[in-house]
């Protein structure tokens, strides 16, 4: 979700409520947006288990939410590090539930990437019982939203679209429903009591058409590839905002954060390209079935041509058990 948006708005123009309302009307426009590329047919709608959508979108704005609480209840750097836990946290669940399985090398590479990253934005930990819960709950949550992303269009045949158009208004709902008691807890303000000049009403809406894409990109990222590696992008642009805040702000930018961003560059490096060789064998594989697939198709043309052609009445005929039109009295 577009959180650097909310932080950059609520910064640049004293925009004070927290970013869970704001997000409920992102993933609103995100939904208007997708009802009108379906009106106009740039995809289909495709209907399926009407609770498995409500549940997926519950459990998307109830983990955006406390990933907000987590913000607000821990250090910056606590933060960063709840953030980092969602990679080998989504590891150990695909491995416990799907018996998906990781190399020593995505390991070793993954982990090179999170020390860099760590390097990088950890800068304080500040414990405390209330904030270390509800980190637990918000990487749990986070992951398993973010699992059931990539399951749900695999096991339903669905598109990144259709699953967004479907589960934002569940998401929308539940953000905007909780949204004005998180922030007003969170920074003692009244959302609805708030000055909206029109500085602020056109940054808003500029961040609401710029979530759209966000949205889409995230469900496809996910959709295609898996939650590890939308993870692993993730930090890449965090690795991004730094460096673009030194060079284009002048925000403070020491050896460290140098340090750790060439270090977690290295560990998405060698991600990318073990993941690369990974696959590589299972497209030789798909390959090598789909030809074993036409190679036998003329077989089943010849026998049908047999037939039309006033083939011999004792041979077998050789034709899908489905087809009706050669089917014997």
């Amino acid at each position: 979700m577009p959180v650097n948006l909310l932080i950059l708005i609520s910064y640049d123009m004293e925009f004070c409520f927290a970013a869970t309302t704001l997000t409920s009307w992102h993933l609103l426009v995100t939904f208007c947006s997708l009802h009108v590329a379906l009106w106009m047919k740039f995809f289909e709608h495709k209907a399926f288990d009407s609770r498995t959508v409500m549940g997926f979108g519950v459990l998307n704005g109830i983990s955006i939410g406390l990933l907000n609480l987590s913000l607000g209840f821990n250090s910056v750097g606590f933060y960063q590090m709840t953030k980092l836990a969602i990679i080998p946290c989504t590891v150990i669940l695909e491995t416990l539930f799907f018996r998906k399985k990781f190399s020593r090398t995505i390991q070793i590479s993954l982990s090179v990437l999170l020390l860099g990253v760590g390097v990088a934005t950890v800068t304080d930990l500040q414990l405390n019982a209330v904030g270390s819960i509800l980190s637990l709950l918000a990487i749990i949550t986070t992951c398993i939203a973010q699992i059931m992303t990539n399951t749900i269009q695999k096991k339903f045949k669905v598109s990144s679209t259709q699953l967004l158009y479907q589960s934002c208004p569940y998401q929308s709902l539940t953000l905007f429903l909780i949204g004005p008691f998180l922030d007003g807890f969170l920074t003692n303000q009244n959302v609805f009591a708030f000055n909206y000049t029109s500085n602020v009403v056109f940054f808003i809406v500029l961040s609401c058409l710029i979530s759209v894409s966000v949205n889409f990109s995230t469900f496809l990222v996910i959709g295609k590839t898996s939650p590890v590696t939308y993870q692993v992008l993730g930090h890449l642009k965090t690795c991004l905002v730094l460096t673009f805040g030194y060079v284009l702000l002048h925000d403070p930018f020491s050896w460290r954060n140098i340090l750790g961003i060439l270090i977690a560059v290295v560990g998405m490096v060698l991600y990318s390209y073990f993941c690369s060789i990974e696959t590589q064998p299972k497209n030789t594989d798909v390959s090598a079935q789909q030809s074993k697939e036409g190679d036998s198709a003329p077989l089943i043309s010849d026998s049908l041509g047999k037939v039309e052609n006033g083939g011999d009445d004792d041979e077998p005929l050789k034709v899908p058990m489905w087809s009706s039109k050669y089917s014997r009295a």
